[in-house]
């Protein structure tokens, strides 16, 4: 059967989205799809409580709700419902321990100041030990295409891998973005200093991958901006942007670097999030 997609549900409009996006996946990979919603339970002891005043109830009603909404939409998939009595940070990332990935919504971009990721989705993504994917409320119909963030300093193997499979499995097109202004202007200056330059870096690093996925068209861009903007505007028209997550130790603060932050808030699709070791 193999291991499940976990989707991290809430009572907010855009679990929805997120769980609808997993159960396409869970059918292009032929997986389970698990829904998990952390809430705190009323202690065994407490009075009764009519439906309408108790918390369990309208937590699990949620789930049915999804679950049933799920299987109309999508015959044939296997989905399963939890609801786990932890702390919601504690409980998914427990959950995406034994999951092909972690899926989580996102609210939409037009969110006022611009704050779409909450305490919750910046520990997931800082901590998790399985890709995370967020998917925005308001992320556009999916097309084929994969892009995926390359640094030319130590290629993100973990990421590629990901990318390469999640084209593969959709027949679209990679699209393999470096970003670095810098890098950009050396390679323009003429062919003596273009030798062993970024774009050989590149090519160098999808090499292996474009062996093993022989079927997977690949398209290698050289983006003339800084990484954070220059990887978001890459990814216009791809239905999935794929970043690797540099392994660091934990401190007070999660932390997820610039390119990572300003994808989840600003990529027109949605993010997958792979940890590298």
């Amino acid at each position: 059967m193999g291991t499940p997609i976990t989707v991290g549900v809430d009572g907010f409009p855009e679990s929805p989205r997120a769980a609808h996006w997993a159960a396409r996946e869970a059918l292009l990979r032929d997986l389970r799809l698990r829904l998990v919603h952390a809430w705190s339970l009323l202690s065994p002891a407490a009075p009764a409580f009519s439906p309408e005043e108790d918390r369990n109830y309208w937590a699990q009603r949620l789930l049915t709700d999804l679950v049933g909404e799920l299987r109309d939409a999508h015959p044939g998939l296997r989905v399963t419902a939890e609801l786990v009595p932890r702390e919601p940070v504690p409980a998914l990332l427990a959950a995406a321990r034994d999951a092909e990935m972690l899926v989580l919504g996102s609210r939409g971009r037009g969110t006022p100041g611009g704050f779409l990721l909450g305490s919750t989705g910046r520990h997931l993504l800082a901590y998790g030990e399985r890709p995370v994917v967020m998917v925005h409320a308001d992320d556009s119909p999916l097309t084929a295409d994969v892009t995926v963030g390359v640094s030319l300093r130590r290629p993100d193997e973990a990421a590629l891998r990901f990318a390469f499979d999640a084209a593969a499995r959709r027949g679209g097109v990679l699209r393999a973005v470096h970003a670095d202004a810098d890098a950009a202007a050396a390679e323009e200056s003429g062919p003596a200093d273009a030798a062993g330059g970024p774009t050989d870096a590149l090519d160098a690093a999808l090499r292996p991958w474009r062996e093993k996925y022989p079927g997977v068209p690949v398209a290698e861009v050289l983006v003339p901006e800084r990484p954070p903007p220059g990887v978001v505007h890459a990814a216009r028209g791809s239905g999935l942007l794929v970043l690797g997550r540099e392994e660091r130790e934990p401190g007070p603060v999660p932390y997820l670097g610039s390119v990572i932050h300003a994808a989840v808030h600003h990529a027109p699709c949605p993010v997958a999030v792979v940890p590298c070791g």
